[in-house]
């Protein structure tokens, strides 16, 4: 039985088909792709005039020279108090805010308990907004007698303090905290011990 030629080489063959298979393929996802492309309205406008297809919607301007503003660029809503005053009375009797006032320094204690035994643990602790960093002097006063430093500091750190003061002595017993630097002295608590 004579063997043909084209059986002879099967690699060359399977090359031909693959080719052949590959161009086939190209050309069906092409036609896909225009047909595709011309349904949904992607692509160049079939106007031939370089104008703007009917589905397309961007427009750039021309690009034109601008002037700088010298005016805000936000402008704020008036407040009531904003417009002329008709009244000459009116408007001398109410204070003009020439500057905006600093908030007020203060330090605020609070205890953690308002009875106690004597010997026992005394939560302490507080807000100073303006004393970061500071060392504030604890201070006592028994039975409304004057008023003693006690023998604890507290440093203050992100505008609060705390600390814990123990004493030994009976009955009412108010504390504080002092800033010595500043001259402030917070709020009194007072404690009943016994």
């Amino acid at each position: 039985m004579p063997v043909s030629d084209s059986e002879d080489k099967p690699v060359v063959n399977g090359l031909v088909a693959l080719v052949a298979v590959a161009v086939v393929v190209g050309l069906l996802a092409g036609i896909a792709l225009m047909i595709g492309t011309k349904m949904l309205g992607v692509g160049g406008g079939d106007g031939g005039d370089g104008g703007p297809a009917a589905g397309e919607s961007l427009v750039l301007p021309d690009p034109s020279r601008t002037t700088r503003q010298s005016d805000p660029l936000i402008t704020l809503l008036p407040s009531d108090d904003d417009g002329a005053e008709s009244d000459s009375a009116s408007a001398s009797n109410e204070p003009k805010a020439t500057k905006k006032a600093k908030p007020k320094a203060e330090i605020s204690l609070t205890q953690g308990a308002f009875r106690a035994s004597p010997g026992e643990d005394l939560y302490l602790s507080g807000i100073y907004p303006q004393g970061e960093g500071a060392v504030l002097d604890v201070q006592i006063r028994v039975n409304a007698g004057s008023w003693a430093d006690f023998p604890v500091d507290v440093n203050v750190s992100d505008a609060t303090f705390s600390t814990y003061v123990n004493t030994s002595q009976t009955g009412d017993i108010e504390w504080r905290v002092v800033d010595k630097s500043k001259k402030l002295t917070s709020n009194a608590v007072k404690v009943t011990y016994g």
